[in-house]
């Protein structure tokens, strides 16, 4: 307590009226923050999407070098077989592939988890991509688009060459497009 020059005392300490005035402050500025916070966690979990299937079809490839022979990498619903699906956001499997039926031959290599949010389309509904013992990748070149479900800001993507290069990308305006589609 503190003594006024009168001799009575005054409490020192935060009105109510301030701490109104101080969570409305906060309040305004949480409100502010809540949409940006709100893309910054879909960019992230798209981000995360493309990350993990490049590391897998990475992996794919060096896999099908390393042991000289066919690695299939594709969509999975089981984690078990490849599924017949052109949609990817269930998970994908790397596995062996010597009999050339498209089907990881035992046990797959390598499963990688889904992402529920997250729209993976195919170009041109493919639903495998095989790496040669060479490293190649045939057939037509695959791009995945990564959107977030029920929004549409810049999709990402991940391209496998012919020659079995695998790259992020940016798709353009027409392939954007893909992501209202799904």
């Amino acid at each position: 307590m503190e003594r006024t020059q009168r001799g009575r005392s005054r409490m020192l300490g935060i009105t109510l009226i301030e701490q109104i005035v101080a969570l409305a402050v906060v309040a305004i500025l949480a409100s502010v923050a809540t949409p940006s916070l709100a893309g910054l966690l879909r960019r992230g979990r798209i981000q995360t999407a493309q990350m993990d299937f490049l590391a897998g079809l990475r992996f794919a490839r060096a896999e099908a070098v390393m042991r000289n022979t066919r690695v299939v990498f594709c969509p999975t619903q089981d984690g078990r077989h490849c599924s017949d699906l052109s949609r990817w956001e269930d998970g994908w499997l790397a596995g062996l592939d010597r009999d050339h039926d498209n089907q990881p031959d035992a046990a797959p290599l390598r499963i990688g988890e889904g992402h529920p949010q997250v729209f993976v389309q195919s170009s041109q509904a493919r639903r495998h991509v095989t790496f040669r013992p060479d490293g190649t990748a045939g057939g037509s070149n695959l791009t995945l688009l990564f959107c977030n479900v029920g929004h549409t800001p810049q999709p990402l993507g991940v391209v496998v060459s012919n020659s079995g290069r695998v790259r992020g990308s940016y798709p353009d305006a027409r392939e954007a497009a893909g992501c209202e589609a799904g």
